[in-house]
């Protein structure tokens, strides 16, 4: 088996900077954690608000600390360096090959979706942002590392995409489509995603959108290790 992660974001029309921030660590005991934080607003003060959450939670997990202990560690943080005033969304996906479990922990009010091959499971138990409370806890599922498994979580732009055009992104009807196909990867997934949102927002997003893929998937295992990361280079 191999896990693959995928990742497709965008930034709000006409912002110069993503309030979204996405950064993937490899797990001490053996496997990768990607997380994805969105900072309260849009613009450069919620990309400030966002790479700090990330930050802390990627160096807690590269120590060994567990993902929900990372989370609210954040919030406490986040919470102490703004008062309480400031919020952000957090969604830690974690492949852990020491319990041999795909760990999903969610501080965010969208929901995220895990398939096993084309049956869908929707987690979406009420789930608060950090940093406006202490002692703010995640909502964490744990499902075992099996072939045909993907998670898919995101940032609340994704969800909001075509509703000011009258024509609201509906997720789970998108990722049924494209889980009828032959094994779709994690970045077809991500990417066909992320068109159909840009698609109803007429090609002006209203909002940052950030879209992470996690899919485990069966492979010829030849112990290398590879990544691929594509970044626009404006002129």
């Amino acid at each position: 088996m191999e896990a693959q992660i995928a990742v497709a974001k965008i930034r709000k029309y006409a912002t110069s900077n993503s309030g979204d921030t996405v950064e993937v660590v490899e797990r001490p005991h053996g496997g990768l954690s990607v997380v994805l934080a969105d900072g309260q607003s849009s613009g450069r003060g919620a990309k400030s608000v966002s790479t700090m959450v990330v930050r802390k939670v990627i160096s807690l997990l590269a120590e060994g600390v567990r993902d929900g202990a990372a989370a609210r560690a954040a919030s406490d943080s986040l919470y102490t360096e703004r008062n309480g005033k400031v919020s952000s969304t957090l969604n830690i996906v974690s492949v852990d090959q020491r319990t041999q479990t795909v760990v999903i922990t969610r501080n965010n009010p969208t929901p995220a979706f895990v398939a096993h091959f084309d049956q869908i499971e929707v987690l979406d138990e009420v789930s608060q942002p950090i940093g406006l409370y202490r002692n703010t806890r995640p909502q964490i599922s744990e499902i075992p590392i099996e072939t045909g498994v993907t998670v898919v979580v995101f940032s609340d732009g994704l969800e909001q995409a075509g509703e000011r055009c009258g024509y609201p992104m509906d997720i789970y009807t998108c990722l049924r489509a494209l889980l009828d196909g032959e094994s779709p990867s994690p970045q077809f997934i991500a990417d066909s995603l992320l068109e159909q949102a840009i698609k109803l927002d007429e090609g002006r997003p209203a909002d940052d959108i950030s879209i992470v893929v996690v899919g485990i998937k069966h492979a010829e295992v030849d112990e290398i290790r590879r990544m691929t990361v594509s970044l626009p280079l404006n002129s």
